[in-house]
C-alpha cells in the first residue's frame, strides 16, 4: 500500500510530462499502471488531468479500492450515458498507453469520448516508471533479500535423481511460502513465464522466450522452463527465478552442479562474472545503455564465446540487461539501439549468459540499482557455482 505522498509524487511527475507534450490528461486502464499511481490493482480506469486531482473509476471491487488507495476521488465506474459528463468538452488530447491497450478498449473509450484525440504516451510513462523512488528501492531491497534467503537454502533440497520439474516445484513452493506473489508481470506482447525456470538437460534449447535461456517446458503449449527430464551429472543446473513482493520484482540466477563441470563451461561462467563486474562498475548516471551492451558483447567475442553469448547460436537475445520493477521487462534495456543514458534510481537485472550446444547453458544474473558509485547489488549473495 503506497502513501498519499508517494501517489502524489508520481502523479505530479506524469502531469509535468503531459503538460510538456500539450496533453489535457491521461487515461490509464492497464492494471499495473493503475496500481503504480493509485496503490490498488482493482479493475479500474484512472483519469489523471494535466492539472488537479486524479479520478479513479472502479468496476470491481469499489470497496477494496477505497480501502487500498490514498486517492480522494474514487467512484464506481459510471454507465455509458454518465461517463462522457465526467470529461469536459475542453479536454481534447488524451494520453493513452497504446503498447498494452487492446484495440477494442481504445475503440470503446473513443466511442465514449467522441471528438477527442487519443495520443500514445507509452514511452513517457515507461521512462517515468523506470526511475524508482526511495520507497520503491526499499521495496526492491526487501524483495531481493527474501529471494536470496530462499536461494541460500537450495543445496538443502536439490538432490540427485530429481527431474527439472521436481526442483522447479520445490523452489516455487518455497518462494511462495517466503511471500512471493508469483505474478511475474510482463509488458511485452506474446511473452509469458511461470515464476522462472529450472533447467539442466533442456537448457540448450531453442524457444520463443526473449531471453538467453528458454528450456524445453512441459509441452508445445508451454514451451518454456522446466521439463520432465532428469537432472544430469556434471551438467550445469540453471535456476533463474523472480521474487515478487508488493508487486516489485527482483530477478536472479544461480548455477548448481552434481559432480564436476566441463572446462569450457567453467571458462564461460568465469567470463560471465567478468562481464557482470564490468557492467556493475559502469552502472552510473549518464552511462549509455547501448555502450554497455557493446562492451559485454565485445568481451564475449574477444574470449571466443561471441556466438554463444545470450542464447543459442543464431537465436541470441539482443540484450545483456533489462529494467525490473513492477514488471519484468521495464526500461532501461542494455541493448543495441538503446542510446538513452542511465539515471540514478533505475533498477536493472544484469544477466550475461552463454549457451553451448551439447553441453548446456551457464551464467549469472543479479538485480542492481544505478547509483553514482556504480551498481548496488540488490540480490546480494555469493555468485559462485555450487558443486554438490
Amino acid at each position: 500500500m503506497i502513501s498519499l505522498a508517494e501517489s502524489r509524487q508520481r502523479t505530479t511527475a506524469i502531469q509535468k510530462l503531459l503538460n510538456e507534450k500539450g496533453l489535457d490528461g491521461a487515461l490509464f486502464i492497464f492494471p499495473i499502471d493503475v496500481y503504480y499511481y493509485t496503490g490498488t490493482r482493482q479493475n479500474s480506469a484512472l483519469w489523471i488531468p494535466v492539472e488537479g486531482e486524479p479520478m479513479l473509476l472502479v468496476r470491481k471491487s469499489y470497496s477494496r479500492a477505497k480501502e487500498e488507495s490514498p486517492l480522494a476521488d474514487i467512484r464506481p465506474f459510471p454507465s455509458s450515458k454518465e461517463f462522457p459528463a465526467l470529461f469536459g468538452e475542453h479536454l481534447k488530447k488524451i494520453g493513452f498507453t497504446f503498447d498494452v491497450a487492446p484495440v477494442q478498449q481504445l475503440n470503446f473509450y473513443s466511442k465514449m469520448l467522441p471528438g477527442r484525440e487519443f495520443i500514445d504516451i507509452s514511452g513517457l510513462h515507461r521512462e517515468l516508471k523506470s526511475v524508482k523512488s526511495s520507497f520503491e528501492l526499499e521495496q526492491l531491497r526487501l524483495t531481493g533479500a527474501a529471494s536470496c534467503s530462499v536461494f541460500a537454502a537450495i543445496p538443502e533440497f536439490l538432490k540427485r535423481g530429481m527431474r527439472e520439474i521436481d526442483i522447479a516445484a520445490e523452489l516455487e513452493c518455497r518462494l511462495r511460502k517466503a511471500g512471493s506473489e508469483g505474478y511475474v508481470r510482463m509488458r511485452a506482447y506474446n511473452q509469458e513465464l511461470f515464476m522462472g525456470l529450472a533447467v539442466s538437460a533442456g537448457a540448450a534449447s531453442f524457444g520463443f522466450f526473449d531471453g538467453a535461456v528458454t528450456g524445453r517446458g512441459l509441452s508445445c503449449a508451454s514451451p518454456h522452463g522446466a521439463s520432465s527430464e532428469l537432472l544430469r551429472e556434471n551438467e550445469p543446473i540453471i535456476l533463474d527465478y523472480s521474487f515478487v513482493r508488493n508487486g516489485y520484482i527482483t530477478d536472479m540466477t544461480r548455477v548448481f552442479v552434481f559432480g564436476t563441470l566441463d572446462p569450457e563451461l567453467q571458462r564461460a561462467f568465469d567470463l560471465s562474472l567478468e562481464i557482470q563486474g564490468a557492467i556493475q562498475k559502469a552502472l552510473k548516471p549518464g552511462a549509455i545503455c547501448e555502450e554497455l551492451f557493446f562492451m559485454a558483447a565485445g568481451m564475449a567475442e574477444a574470449a571466443g564465446f561471441g556466438k554463444n553469448f545470450m542464447g543459442m547460436p543464431g537465436e541470441q537475445a539482443r540484450f545483456v540487461g533489462h529494467g525490473v520493477g513492477l514488471e519484468l521487462d521495464e526500461l532501461p534495456v542494455l541493448a543495441q539501439g538503446f542510446k538513452a543514458p542511465l539515471q540514478a534510481g533505475q533498477t536493472i537485472a544484469i544477466e550475461p549468459k552463454f549457451v553451448i550446444p551439447g553441453k548446456g547453458a551457464i551464467g549469472i544474473e543479479n538485480t542492481f540499482a544505478v547509483t553514482a558509485e556504480g551498481g548496488e547489488k540488490i540480490t546480494d549473495m555469493p555468485d559462485e557455482i555450487i558443486f554438490l
